[in-house]
């Protein structure tokens, strides 16, 4: 079972409002919308990828990782430094 399983259905939908944002993004650029009206959106797509992120990575840390912490100490490490990298590329971004 994956850590975010319980909120599965949250992110879901989280997501589907998400994609109708860039359909809108994809739209306001058909129409030739004002750039900076266009920019503001792209930013406001972006927040809300990152908050999707960052709320799996804080489940993958609780369960995941705690889990494989508490059976043992190399996985547990082995999933803490799969964090790390996780949290790099979502600052990379």
């Amino acid at each position: 079972m994956r850590g975010y399983t319980m909120n599965k259905q949250d992110y879901l939908n989280r997501l589907r409002r998400i994609e109708g944002q860039v359909r809108g993004l994809q739209r306001m650029i058909d129409e030739d919308a004002y750039c900076i009206d266009v920019l503001t959106q792209i930013a406001s797509v972006s927040k809300a990828l990152q908050g999707v992120g960052l709320g799996l990575l804080d489940e993958h840390l609780r369960h995941c990782v705690r889990a494989a912490a508490a059976a043992d100490r190399t996985e547990g490490d082995a999933k803490v430094a799969e964090a790390v990298r996780a949290v790099e590329r979502l600052l990379r971004t």
